[in-house]
């Protein structure tokens, strides 16, 4: 072996860098460990309040190696969400805000708004910019309208002007977008910053206007979505008092009047007569009240049915007025009616407080402010903030205080001498936190947002003032929340899969090459050492797809083994010594393993480069378990057989078992192709009259939707839950058994396409409230949660056809660069359609037929990716021989059909050892892997029996067929033996 003190010498810098990565994550454990001990009590429950702040306590002490505790938990391999729980966000920032805010006044113009409605529609299902897909939605309604008539402004006159062409306000367009997503990034990492969560993980996603952000171990969900999607607009505006508006209330009291004296005329005679009877509205507000008295807040059914519309519209309140909570959507859209805008100042606008008041009924009254905007704009905005904290007033209640810069100091001390004695609104993204009367002029620019907050809430609200204001509002496109319970379950069946995987391959591969097993065993350690430490250095995160793909390594990692075993076995049954049957078998299994690593790899690139959680967590482990496998495989092995031939022994290759299984075998595959042909097409076409009458379970990657894992405190049946799901939200949702009979998997579309901030709150509680009613289950818990909304769903099935495609693309040119004719290619691509569309098929035929979920989603596109890459491994080892018989004028003399026989009972051995190895680890990991995973690896696992069957009765079927033709075109030419160097003599 050459350079054996090179290899020796990186092989130790290899593992002395595992080491040191490694490390952290030990010293992390060790003082998470100590923080726990130290936060439990004698009854044995953890204060989590202690623990953090034992955390805390060390957070800057340098407390290993020179390295913070801060700096030690960064470096630890991290879990992902699966494994500890958390919440993965995608944001997507509104282009269409920021479009219309650069268009000014005529973002108000019917054609604008016509063109901003038809490219939110095509946005759902197009892959172009934003900016682009408004472009030709203008041009179709204002065809003869030039952009530079509506964008150019005074905003924007250092960029455009009113003769610019249409090509210079697109680039502007798409400058200004693309600047707002990365303000927009800038401004949520500053949030997340702060918000005090070990590794969360940011990523600007390329090519859209979504941002990714990933936060293990949070509990509150809804505390995550306040604080990355609000927008952090902060205004300080006068507010009207009632009295000044009193004029507008009294036309808006005649005119529902009207509406409702409408009303009655249009209903039958005897209702009429009857409603004759009831009192009359007063005409002025005041007057209304007083009549009303305190009396309002009881809310008796006598008084409501004498109390007129403008009574029934608001609620009297000390400092103004509100309305209950259930009639707010009706107030609003009566107040923005043109008619009732015009009965009021044109700088007055109408919003709610953040809280609500619990009325002595039970209901929740919403205060209603009339905000003074002159020109649609506060006096004094959020940009003149130079420092928010968490603060407590004088009676020790949560607040916000805030320090203004010396133009904000200027224009709020002029706004506080105008308004003493009246309210001022503080108003954060379009709601009134507080409206305090002005006791005097406020000189130092000093303010606070004060009221019923907790603690929490004025931390995160001083944090997103400090970070600042969005550009525009995001929308959360994409969200799965994983409860700390279904963490620690998934870690738990992880580790389990792993150990029982591994101890599986370790026992088979000595029950099947006896002593040289055991080398092959300890170069799987060696081979796994080092995946986890190069996943340590890199930063990797560990997910529970991880697992799945180291164990999938675990499974192929002997491949490269079985070559050069078998290898070495065929030089010793022709007689070679020990040690040059150990050289040139790893010679001859070189060329295979390179080639049969690399279209795996290269797949594996492609599955990393298009995949997003748990497709992007399997690959990071299978592409980096490939280049581990490679090394330990080639280099360790190398070093151990050497090291045993040094000793002067030897080893044996086969146990008593199998000593001679695939022996001299003489399987007839290629005279009996047509029949696999026909085996195959009739598969294929039950799958594709699958296909069209009953079609596939898509998941909500593919389709969009919401979906819930709900535990219950019982077994329960799915048509119970479907039930009570139907009569609570109005539609029937996909309910499907997951993991045990306890727990189901809850998919509808409700509310997919409001991006208001609280449909997810009001989704989360309606399935609440739809579990409650399953019979004799009154306690459920959501246990995860998944949002995928259109565009999302849209993208991911472009990039999972792209994906396909792509890998097709590059096996099939790898193949062709190897083998130089085209007959492998396509042989090779034929395997691999073959592979996807039985996969399929297999999928449409037994969905709902399985105790486990066959949905198409993501995790499916990734096993389909890995099948590919694990089919083109199998089915490149058989075409290198192939090659190697063509090549050889010895074997060359038979016929193609012959000679491709002949190497596909040669590889028979290492075909059925690989197969068998990966099989078993699968079936390990269908069993005792845990649910999330177990539809991806029983893709995997039929994928494998398909992939093997491709490579034996496919590929290398169709190469005869194809081969055959090209070789009357092309003969092989053998190259020219070199001449032998002067002065030497040429040995044969």
């Amino acid at each position: 072996m050459r350079n054996k003190t090179g290899i020796i010498t990186l092989t130790i810098v290899i593992a002395l860098i595992s080491i040191y990565y490694l490390s952290f994550t030990f010293v992390a454990r060790k003082y998470n460990a100590d923080a726990v001990t130290y936060a439990t009590d004698a009854q044995g429950k953890v204060d989590y309040t202690k623990k953090q702040g034992f955390i805390d306590s060390l957070w800057r002490e340098d407390v290993y190696l020179g390295h913070t505790l801060q700096e030690v938990m960064e470096r630890q391999l991290s879990l992902g969400l699966d494994l500890q729980g958390g919440m993965h966000v995608v944001l997507e920032v509104a282009p269409a805000d920021i479009v219309k805010g650069l268009a000014g006044s005529n973002a108000r113009g019917s054609q604008f708004q016509q063109a901003i409605k038809d490219a939110n529609e095509a946005q759902k299902s197009s892959q172009s910019s934003y900016v682009n897909l408004f472009v030709d939605a203008y041009k179709k309604v204002a065809p003869n309208t030039n952009l530079a008539s509506v964008f150019a402004n005074s905003a924007n006159r250092s960029k455009i002007n009113s003769s610019s062409s249409d090509g210079e306000v697109v680039a502007m367009l798409n400058e200004e977008v693309e600047g707002a997503i990365d303000r927009a990034y800038k401004i949520i990492q500053a949030r997340v910053d702060k918000f005090g969560v070990t590794n969360p993980n940011l990523q600007r996603l390329p090519g859209k206007n979504q941002i990714l952000v990933e936060l293990p171990g949070v509990d509150n969900p809804e505390r995550v979505r306040r604080l990355l999607s609000g927008a952090a607009k902060l205004e300080f505006a006068e507010v009207y008092n009632v009295n000044e508006i009193n004029a507008g209330l009294d036309q808006l009291g005649q005119y529902l009047s009207r509406e409702e004296a409408a009303e009655k005329a249009n209903r039958p005679t005897a209702a009429a007569t009857t409603d004759t009877t009831q009192k009359s509205t007063p005409s002025n507000l005041e007057e209304l009240l007083a009549q009303r008295g305190d009396s309002a807040a009881t809310d008796t059914s006598a008084l409501a049915a004498q109390t007129a519309a403008l009574t029934n519209l608001f609620v009297p309140l000390p400092q103004g007025l509100g309305v209950y909570m259930k009639d707010t959507g009706r107030a609003m859209e009566i107040l923005h009616r043109p008619e009732v805008r015009s009965f009021f100042p044109s700088d007055l606008v109408f919003m709610w407080d953040r809280q609500g008041i619990d009325a002595t009924n039970g209901q929740l009254i919403l205060p209603l402010y009339f905000i003074k905007k002159p020109n649609g704009q506060a006096p004094l905005e959020g940009d003149v903030i130079v420092d928010a904290t968490h603060d407590y007033d004088e009676r020790g209640r949560p607040e916000v205080s805030m320090r203004m810069n010396g133009e904000g100091a200027r224009k709020w001390r002029t706004l506080t001498a105008n308004n003493v004695g009246r309210q001022v609104a503080i108003i954060l993204d379009g709601q009134v936190y507080t409206a305090p009367n002005v006791n005097g002029e406020i000189p130092n620019g000093n303010s606070s947002i004060s009221g019923s907050f907790t603690v929490e809430e004025t931390k995160d609200m001083a944090n997103v003032l400090k970070a600042g204001k969005l550009p525009a509002p995001t929308n959360i496109v994409e969200e799965a929340v994983v409860g700390s319970t279904l963490g620690s379950e998934a870690v738990t069946a992880g580790v389990l899969s792993s150990l029982v995987g591994l101890i599986v391959v370790l026992v088979f591969m000595v029950a099947y090459y006896s002593r040289a097993g055991w080398i092959a065993d300890v170069a799987l350690f060696v081979n796994l050492f080092f995946l986890m430490g190069v996943m340590a250095s890199l930063g990797a995160v560990l997910t529970l797809s991880g697992i799945a793909g180291i164990v999938l390594t675990i499974g192929m990692s002997v491949d490269a083994n079985v070559l050069i075993y078998e290898g070495i076995k065929i030089e010793l049954e022709n007689g070679k010594p020990f040690a040059v049957a150990v050289r040139d078998g790893f010679k001859s299994a070189l060329s295979a393993i390179i080639d049969s690593n690399v279209t795996t790899l290269l797949t594996g690139v492609i599955l990393f480069i298009f995949g997003t959680g748990l497709v992007l967590g399997f690959a990071t482990t299978l592409v980096i378990g490939l280049i581990t496998s490679l090394f330990a495989a080639i280099f360790i092995t190398r070093l151990l057989l050497e090291y045993t031939i040094k000793q002067g022994k030897t080893l044996k290759f086969y146990s008593g078992l199998t000593k001679n299984w695939f022996k001299d075998t003489n399987f007839d595959f290629i005279t009996q192709r047509k029949r696999f042909y026909y085996v195959s097409s009739a598969i294929i076409l039950i799958g594709i009259g699958s296909f069209i009458f009953k079609g596939f379970g898509l998941g909500i990657d593919f389709k969009g939707g919401r979906s819930y894992t709900v535990r219950f405190e019982k077994n329960v049946s799915t048509d119970e839950v479907r039930t009570a799901m139907t009569e609570t939200l109005g539609t029937t949702p996909e309910v499907k058994t997951f993991g045990g009979f306890d727990q189901v998997k809850i998919t509808t579309a409700y509310l997919i396409d409001d991006t208001s901030p609280d449909a997810d709150k009001e989704a989360e509680a309606k399935i609440m409230e739809g579990v409650s009613k399953v019979p004799g289950n009154s306690k459920a818990e959501i246990v995860s949660s998944a949002k995928v909304g259109p565009t999302i769903a849209y993208d991911t099935m472009i990039s999972a056809f792209w994906a396909i495609l792509l890998a097709v693309a590059v096996n099939f040119g790898y193949i062709f660069i190897r083998f130089r004719r085209l007959a492998f290619s396509y042989g090779a691509v034929a395997a691999l359609f073959h592979d996807v569309i039985v996969l399929l098929a297999i999928f449409s035929l037994f969905n709902g037929w399985l105790p486990f979920s066959l949905d198409i989603d993501q995790a499916f596109i990734g096993s389909i990716l890995t099948i590919m890459g694990y089919s083109m491994n199998d089915t490149v080892v058989i075409f290198d021989r192939i090659r190697e018989y063509l090549n050889d004028k010895n074997t060359r003399k038979d016929s193609v059909p012959v000679i491709i026989n002949n190497a596909l009972n040669s590889t028979l051995s290492r075909t059925a050892v690989t197969g068998i190895s990966t099989m078993l680890v699968l079936v390990v990991l269908l069993i005792f892997g845990g649910e999330v995973i177990r539809g991806f690896t029983f893709s995997m696992l039929i994928g494998v029996i398909v992939g093997t069957y491709s490579s034996l009765f496919v590929a290398a079927p169709i190469v005869v067929d194809t081969l055959q033709r090209d070789l009357l075109r092309n003969p092989i030419v053998d190259e020219p033996e070199p001449a032998p160097k002067k002065g030497k003599v040429a040995r044969a």
